[in-house]
């Protein structure tokens, strides 16, 4: 059974960084993409890119170019996202995806909450 299981909730400071984990289970690591994305209060969900864990290639979209970076450590089938220069805008759940022709996986999501 494919299953993607995320870290815990975070709160952090404007201007700290976070970094958030997904788990992959059930399936080979290195198969397949895994995507971020992220949905803020009453916004929808914003696609912030994805990470091939075979190769750490990764795609950014446009709008997180500067501040985030994703990694993956095969040891661990782990995915990272990390977030640098935190906002109060950054306020959201994270989630992390994984697609099949069957369908997509996703975690249970990651509450980042950026407040003073």
């Amino acid at each position: 059974e494919v299953q993607l299981v995320q870290s815990g909730a975070e709160l952090r400071n404007p201007g700290a960084s976070v970094k958030v984990s997904c788990k992959a289970l059930g399936y080979i690591f290195t198969s397949y993409y895994i995507d971020w994305v992220r949905q803020a209060p009453g916004q929808g969900l914003e696609w912030m890119g994805r990470i091939d864990p075979e190769n750490n290639g990764t795609k950014y979209a446009r709008n997180f170019q500067d501040r985030v970076t994703f990694a993956a450590d095969t040891s661990t089938n782990t995915a990272y996202v990390g977030l640098t220069s935190l906002r109060i805008e950054d306020t959201a759940v994270y989630c992390c995806a994984t697609t099949r022709n069957s369908g997509d996986y996703w975690g249970q999501g990651t509450q980042v909450t950026v407040s003073v």
